[in-house]
């Protein structure tokens, strides 16, 4: 199996993209369980002042994907989201916001991952499951 990215990898990939936009940071990754966060602010709230539900869904689904990454079987050249479902428990206005995400199936073809999102307070703010579709060249 190849080697695990560093921390500094996995933040330095989503430069420039979604993940860095959000300010998106790994904290943790080894097969099969990563964690991640960002520091709530402005921009990343709905208008009612409160974090913005798709803030929370990209915390989420991103470190899921980066976990789906370094799961991809041999011979794989990528992944795709192909569902996802979040339940939103509480929010926050300020603070850092936390994601742990668990890999649940890792099978030739698809992956399914749970995380959950906490506040700074460690409430629970979000439980989030998806399944990614492993791709093969053609």
């Amino acid at each position: 199996m190849p080697d695990l990215p560093t921390l500094q990898e996995l933040d330095a990939f989503g430069e420039g993209l979604l993940p860095g936009l959000i300010g998106i940071r790994f904290t943790h990754a080894e097969r099969g369980l990563l964690r991640s966060e960002f520091t709530v602010r402005r921009e990343l709230l709905a208008p009612n002042s409160f974090l913005h539900a798709a803030s929370v869904v990209a915390l989420a689904d991103t470190t899921c994907g980066y976990g789906t990454r370094m799961l991809l079987p041999e011979g794989a050249s990528g992944f795709t989201t192909i569902e996802l479902k979040s339940n939103h428990l509480s929010t926050a206005r300020e603070g850092v916001v936390t994601c742990e995400a668990r890999v649940v199936h890792a099978g030739r073809t698809t992956q399914v991952w749970d995380a959950e999102v906490r506040s700074e307070a460690g409430r629970v703010m979000a439980l989030f499951r998806c399944t990614q579709a492993v791709l093969y060249p053609r």
